[in-house]
């Protein structure tokens, strides 16, 4: 039986990250990762925390050349609603950045893991599921499809929001749906995007364009499912005239790429981030709607703090609670990032009066005041980093008034 520091359950992004940084932190790692049913057409938006983290586990220059900066994030609001809030630009030069963050194929990236993990001494693949995992006070035992035993001393699960660890560790999640559907599809058109994001909002969700490399870019379209279904059957070319004039021809003619898909918008979170010797990162712990981007960037913080953990003193054992230390290091984050996102959507689906008047307002109060648009925007780079800027920004509010 073959013995290992660390099992990574999963190879999509998140399971292929931890993996390369949890080896490159110094401990062995089995990445438990069978070969993906279908190639990934998504893209991904990842902010300027998440690069620097890339950047130093030697993937980001790897990566960049298929990626688009997002030097400018667009909110118009697109409702027909009495109440409109003001179109509002949040600038990364504002807060002394190039970019928010970069835009690129989930694919560019899986093609830079791979490549990273083969390279990786510190990595062994295992093309396999787990079929059974036996979860002890000193290891954990997983058996997998072919009949392979391997023990390890901690088991990361990045196993999808059906995750077998977790359930083996009997962590029950709670589960909530939305009344919408999220089209996703990439498209190109005969304007530049000058690196700038446009997100509409409307009566059944966001209608968020994204730059890619190039002049093209990525579309998160939020609808109510009986519209995304019947969008979803038109003609290549008649989804691209409707894109268009959703856009405003903002980008000009649009051409809608093969790949489009449609997914039920839903929401879970575990109840439990880790225990022992187990941790849940990515949609094992925690899954809410394509919206923020904030999806695989809040994973990549799970796998910042894990590797935290688990490699500040790769020289020791793993400790024994490792996987509660985790749990208590994430759990503020995961449940107000999945707070805020859901308020988010909930309040552009609400026909409620006042909840519109205080979308609004808010949108008002950051376009009107720029240390506070830089406060939120700081906050929505890496959390906390906003929060620690409140004092500053209030303080330089202050002085421009008695000025």
């Amino acid at each position: 039986m073959k013995n290992f520091e660390v099992a990574v359950i999963g190879g999509g992004l998140a399971g292929m990250v931890a993996a390369v940084a949890i080896a490159r932190g110094g401990r062995n790692v089995a990445l438990i990762a069978p070969p993906a049913a279908r190639e990934d057409r998504r893209t991904t938006a990842l902010m300027d925390q998440s690069i620097r983290f890339l950047d130093r586990l030697t993937l980001w220059d790897k990566l960049k050349p298929s990626t688009a900066p997002l030097t400018s994030m667009r909110i118009i609001d697109g409702t027909n609603r009495l109440l409109r809030a003001p179109a509002t630009t949040f600038r990364a030069a504002e807060v002394g950045l190039d970019a928010f963050g970069y835009n690129f194929p989930n694919k560019a990236l899986t093609d830079v893991l791979e490549t990273a993990i083969a390279g990786e001494g510190n990595i062994t693949r295992f093309d396999a599921f787990a079929e059974t995992i036996e979860i002890g006070a000193e290891s954990v035992t997983l058996t997998l499809a072919g009949g392979e035993q391997l023990t390890a001393d901690f088991a990361v699960g990045a196993d999808g929001r059906k995750s077998k660890l977790r359930e083996t560790a009997g962590i029950d999640v709670r589960n909530w749906s939305y009344p919408q559907s999220a089209m996703v599809l990439n498209f190109s058109h005969s304007v530049p995007h000058q690196n700038i994001s446009t997100e509409f909002h409307t009566e059944h969700g966001p209608f968020t364009q994204v730059p890619l490399a190039g002049s093209r870019s990525s579309l998160v379209w939020v609808q109510n499912p009986a519209e995304a279904a019947q969008n979803a059957e038109l003609s290549l070319g008649d989804l691209s005239r409707l894109v268009e004039e959703r856009m405003q021809s903002m980008l000009g003619k649009v051409t809608v790429e093969e790949g489009v898909q449609v997914w039920p918008l839903s929401g879970m979170m575990a109840h439990r981030f880790g225990k022992g010797r187990i941790a849940l990162i990515g949609e094992a712990a925690h899954v809410f709607p394509p919206i923020g981007a904030q999806g695989l960037n809040l994973s990549l913080r799970d796998i910042m703090a894990l590797t935290d953990i688990l490699c500040t003193r790769a020289e020791l054992p793993v400790a024994a609670d490792a996987g509660d230390q985790f749990d208590r290091k994430r759990r503020a984050d995961i449940m107000t990032r999945t707070a805020s996102v859901d308020l988010l959507n909930r309040s552009l689906l609400s026909d409620f009066l006042p909840v519109q008047m205080l979308r609004a307002a808010g949108l008002h109060i950051l376009s009107a005041i720029p240390p506070l648009r830089n406060v939120v925007m700081r906050e929505g780079i890496e959390p906390g980093r906003g929060l620690r800027g409140i004092p500053a920004a209030l303080k330089e509010r202050l002085g421009r008034k008695k000025a």
